[in-house]
């Protein structure tokens, strides 16, 4: 078998499965596991999946620009929004994370609101700008351009004087095996600093997250409240709710 048919038998295989396993394949295939890891690195460069520990998985949408990432899963963000809003109690802190979804929750707030909404977004905060009741603190640092959300050591230290009750988080991926996670490291770890911040994390996890991965993770899935979606049935979340991971419809 040529290199490239191999390349499209691990691209069908990952479309239709979900995952590539490094060994099962190369068995298969009957060819060494060398070869098969050969072949993942070569996509992986490609933009056309996320390698993981003894295989791949589907790389996520959520790793294109913010420009893209406007126009994906839309109407999955509004939905997943509006069920994150419902967590928001009158009078609450809330830290909210940047990016299209974290986006999307400024438009579902009521108007009638009165709460107080930290965020390192800056997107997020000029959102908020024409809300009559919430009041909005944003937490400075260097700007990170993917996602437009500042990070690093000024925005961390920012972070540790907050005491939040909820923390809306964003993530490029929900996998069973890969964790919560992101494109970034210093963005993930900026997340893991604003969870801390929080006596509550929720996931935003819209329809192009559920499955794929990235390559830096958040937190493990079991150290959040939860995990809201409108594909709650999704193969990829069965293992985590049966490891006890609350997953929250919308």
């Amino acid at each position: 078998m040529l290199a490239a048919e191999r390349r499209d038998v691990l691209l069908s295989r990952l479309h239709a499965d979900g995952k590539v396993v490094a060994k099962q394949i190369a068995a298969e295939l009957a060819v060494t596991e060398d070869m098969i890891r050969r072949d993942l690195r070569e996509l992986a460069a490609a933009g056309l999946c996320q390698r993981v520990y003894g295989g791949a998985l589907p790389l996520s949408p959520a790793a294109a620009d913010y420009a893209t990432r406007t126009t994906v899963a839309t109407s999955s963000k509004e939905r997943v929004a509006a069920a994150a809003v419902a967590l928001i109690r009158p009078g609450s802190t809330v830290l909210l994370d940047g990016g299209t979804t974290a986006l999307a929750v400024t438009a579902a707030l009521p108007l009638g609101l009165t709460a107080t909404i930290v965020t390192h977004s800056p997107t997020v905060a000029a959102a908020l700008v024409g809300h009559p009741s919430v009041e909005v603190y944003v937490l400075g640092g260097r700007l990170f351009k993917h996602s437009a959300v500042t990070c690093g050591a000024a925005t961390a230290e920012a972070a540790r004087g907050i005491a939040a009750d909820l923390f809306l988080l964003g993530v490029a991926g929900v996998h069973h095996e890969a964790g919560l996670t992101t494109g970034d490291p210093d963005e993930a770890a900026m997340k893991r600093t604003l969870a801390g911040r929080a006596a509550e994390t929720y996931v935003l996890a819209s329809a192009e997250k559920i499955g794929a991965a990235a390559a830096f993770t958040v937190l493990p899935p079991a150290e959040v409240s939860g995990i809201i979606t409108d594909l709650p049935d999704h193969p990829a979340l069965r293992p985590l709710r049966t490891a006890g991971v609350a997953i929250i419809p919308a």
